[in-house]
């Protein structure tokens, strides 16, 4: 069991790597952007029109196919969602996300390859790599 004093460093140091990541260039660009995105009213209007459609959506999947208007609100809810990941504003705060989320990937893995390089670290919601078990790799698996 870990001493409780250095239990207590590991914490100051968890609370300083958070302090670092909140105060980084990928998380205030995430919060500019989601920001920009709050504010934008042809953004927020189309959200609104689409929770709605996605209400609809839920409604004809309840029945699948045999509801008879599956295809018009299926395609619908499609073009809808398209519609809006295509405005700008949408897309830039993705892009930030996205960039958060490589940060948050690598400070991950780099943390968790400190211990072993044997411990698995989802990336871009995928669990296996080309270095962990399941492709070869260095738990010499031969899958």
């Amino acid at each position: 069991m870990i001493a409780t004093i250095e239990l207590m460093d590991i914490l100051d140091l968890t609370d300083e790597l958070s302090e670092m990541i909140i105060a980084s260039e990928q998380m205030l660009h995430y919060i500019e952007k989601k920001q920009e995105l709050k504010q934008n009213q042809e953004v927020q209007t189309l959200l609104k029109a689409f929770e709605r459609k996605k209400e609809e959506y839920a409604e004809v999947q309840r029945f699948g196919r045999y509801h008879p208007d599956y295809s018009k609100i299926t395609k619908e809810t499609r073009l809808m969602k398209r519609e809006i990941d295509m405005l700008e504003p949408v897309a830039l705060f993705k892009v930030a996300e996205r960039e958060l989320q490589t940060l948050l990937e690598d400070i991950s893995e780099k943390i968790a390859f400190s211990i072993s390089k044997q411990i698995m670290v989802p990336r871009e919601g995928a669990l296996f790599t080309d270095s962990g078990c399941g492709h070869g790799g260095s738990c010499g698996c031969s899958a």
